[in-house]
């Protein structure tokens, strides 16, 4: 028993702080914590307390707001020798906006989500921010996690699909397995992923995958903006600048040297 119970605070640990991570540099008060991750708001008070008490999170006494602490800052910098690509792949988005003109951004699957890594701006004044630093979507969802999806073999792709069964309930309609599985589909044929506007009305996004050198698709280059911008007739121009920078990547991060 005490096996199990050490195992549930360790997961409710580790969804408070990436709750923070989502709520990003503003924070989130401790009953809006604990509605998202269905605890009882005496019991999100202790454990963001006992968290505080290790430097793992911090509270703005102006605005009440819990936030992600120090301790994870130095953790991180540890960690970012072995598992950062940013610095590496920076260039890469960087020439996306450069060449599209839309907002570029860079993603890392973590076990059944997509978060995002790197956003750069694009040359277009007018651009959505549905996705930016930290933000996570489940697979399948932005294009992004729907480009990663899809080059994943089919016996995984089925086992997520049956995890994810409250895709539909929680992002509607157009999330039904079947839905998903006709755009992975589509995915595959023209090798980049179209997200048109099932997040937020009116924002588009399309993404193609980056893969590790044991060519899994680890990562993905995306680009998000307003309707207008992804025509049918502008579709392939962003899709090929797509494919060409994962591609580079991708090789970049077979061969590091």
């Amino acid at each position: 028993m005490s096996t199990i119970q050490g195992g549930q605070v360790v997961a409710r640990v580790a969804s408070i702080l990436r709750e923070l991570s989502i709520s990003g540099p503003s924070g989130i008060r401790t009953s809006e914590l604990a509605v998202a991750l269905g605890l009882a708001r005496p019991t999100a008070y202790r454990m963001l307390r006992s968290l505080a008490a290790e430097g793992f999170v911090d509270l703005d006494s102006n605005t009440g707001c819990w936030l992600l602490g120090p301790e994870l800052f130095v953790m991180g910098a540890v960690a970012a020798s072995r598992y950062d690509v940013t610095a590496t792949a920076a260039p890469f988005v960087q020439r996306l906006a450069a060449l599209t003109g839309e907002s570029a951004f860079l993603s890392v699957r973590r076990g059944d989500e997509t978060v995002c890594l790197i956003r750069e701006e694009g040359s277009f004044p007018v651009r959505s921010f549905v996705l930016y630093e930290g933000v996570r979507f489940p697979l399948g969802v932005a294009s992004a996690g729907l480009a990663i999806l899809s080059f994943l073999p089919d016996s995984e792709v089925d086992a997520y699909l049956r995890r994810a069964s409250r895709l539909e309930s929680e992002w509607g309609l157009s999330h039904s397995a079947a839905d998903i599985r006709a755009r992975i589909a589509g995915t595959r044929r023209s090798g980049f992923a179209v997200n048109p506007g099932l997040i937020v009305e009116g924002s588009w996004g399309m993404g193609a995958s980056v893969f590790d050198d044991a060519r899994r698709p680890l990562y993905a280059l995306s680009v998000t903006g307003i309707e207008s911008r992804f025509s049918a007739d502008r579709r392939p121009t962003i899709g090929r600048i797509l494919l060409e920078e994962a591609h580079a990547l991708s090789k970049r991060l077979a061969s590091p040297a």
